[in-house]
């Protein structure tokens, strides 16, 4: 049974106040709280248990090593990857977009190719494709939402054409909560034969995620917003793929054999780590992982959707506060703007005097800004220790707000 009270108990910052008030964080789209037990593991990681991976024969480099490799096989399990060497470490999913923008499409895409992305896009899955847009001539074509937030697969579909090299598309929106069926768009790509990238930022924070299953190319996820540390996060690439890409940076472990006149590479996934990378922080990873897949990801998307039923019906009932997107099966991130002179950083700053976390800006997401015709917005986003009380709370944190602008 998912107890919430049981599981809040296992993230040490849930205890404190802010402000003189209990802290209720509803920041989780940007960045989520870690469990004690992802703080212990990277404590004794640095206290007891640090070397350097790969290049040791001694006792601890040999033990670094083992839990940090460990946490690949932990990402292909959590997202159902067929190989743990389908999964190449990253910082986290920008850098895991990138990757492909340089490794993939940078080699093989010529100018007047095309790249598909949708309006929602986080700045992470735009910014490399304008890269490529300045330095090469590549064309981006863009798929609107529809009135609810929505995107339609075959709008997707529709919009690649014959230069059509790559659909890029979140599979949860950071704005809306809008879940897009990445699966549909992924069987009609590949009709078309073009591949498809997945950033599964927030996806994979609140459901299950198959990649088999998805069909996709490319499948990104970072670490910080699964409950895990910073710096941490990692890519599914099917090996289709990884054979078409040559290597992102070049350094220590990504390399077979160095001469003065020629170099090899070793064999995916590590062609394409090079240098020291964040030991500890992959190690918190795969801790983090195993504390998700230990509560059920299908138990955690469900306690997450009561509380979105629940936050829908009661901001529902504040007809003076505008919410961006209306999807149904949204996950539980609420974006909003208040009518009248209130501008979102204002209620941001009133809330957080309540002691309620939000995050008050564009979220890395201007062209979605646009089309919604606002500069900013408020958004809480819910994670899985979050409760119906402190829904209530930024209810009643919200009518304050709006008495003080009335």
């Amino acid at each position: 049974m998912y107890d919430v009270r049981k599981i809040r108990a296992d993230f040490p910052i849930l205890a404190r106040e802010v402000n003189g008030k209990p802290l209720v964080y509803l920041d989780n789209g940007a960045s989520a709280q870690k469990p004690q037990v992802v703080i212990d593991a990277m404590t004794r990681a640095y206290s007891q248990e640090y070397a350097n991976v790969h290049r040791g024969l001694h006792y601890l480099s040999n033990l670094a090593t083992e839990h940090y490799e460990s946490t690949r096989g932990v990402i292909a399990r959590f997202l159902n990857a067929g190989s743990e060497e389908e999964i190449v470490f990253t910082t986290g999913t920008t850098e895991g977009i990138n990757l492909v923008s340089y490794a993939w499409a940078a080699p093989r895409l010529q100018p007047g190719d095309e790249i598909v992305l949708s309006i929602m896009e986080h700045h992470a899955n735009i910014v490399p494709w304008h890269f490529l847009r300045e330095r090469q001539g590549v064309v981006l074509k863009w798929v609107e939402v529809d009135a609810n937030g929505d995107l339609d697969p075959q709008a997707v579909l529709e919009a690649i054409g014959p230069k059509t090299k790559l659909v890029a598309v979140t599979h949860m929106s950071n704005v809306l909560g809008t879940v897009v069926d990445v699966a549909a768009i992924c069987r009609g790509a590949r009709e078309k034969g073009v591949p498809v990238l997945v950033d599964g930022s927030q996806a994979a924070v609140h459901m299950p995620v198959d990649v088999q299953a998805i069909g996709c190319d490319f499948y990104a996820i970072t670490g910080h917003k699964l409950y895990g540390p910073s710096g941490s996060g990692g890519i599914w690439i099917a090996r289709e793929r990884q054979a078409e890409m040559r290597p992102f940076l070049g350094g220590g472990d990504m390399i077979r054999e160095v001469t003065r006149e020629t170099i090899t590479w070793a064999d995916p996934p590590m062609k394409f780590e090079a240098g020291t990378p964040g030991i500890v922080q992959q190690i918190g990873l795969g801790v983090a992982l195993d504390y998700l897949m230990g509560l059920g990801m299908a138990d955690v998307a469900a306690h997450e959707r009561s509380l979105r039923d629940y936050a829908r019906d009661r901001l529902k009932g504040l007809n003076w506060l505008n919410v961006q997107g209306n999807s149904a099966g949204k996950g539980a991130i609420f974006s909003f703007t208040m009518e009248g002179a209130a501008h979102a950083h204002d209620i941001s700053t009133i809330l957080d005097k309540r002691g309620i976390a939000v995050r008050a800006g564009t979220h890395c997401a201007m062209p979605l800004m646009e089309h919604y015709g606002i500069t900013a917005s408020c958004r809480a986003s819910f994670g899985l220790y979050n409760t119906v009380e402190e829904v209530d709370a930024l209810v009643s944190a919200l009518e304050l707000a709006h008495d003080l602008f009335a």
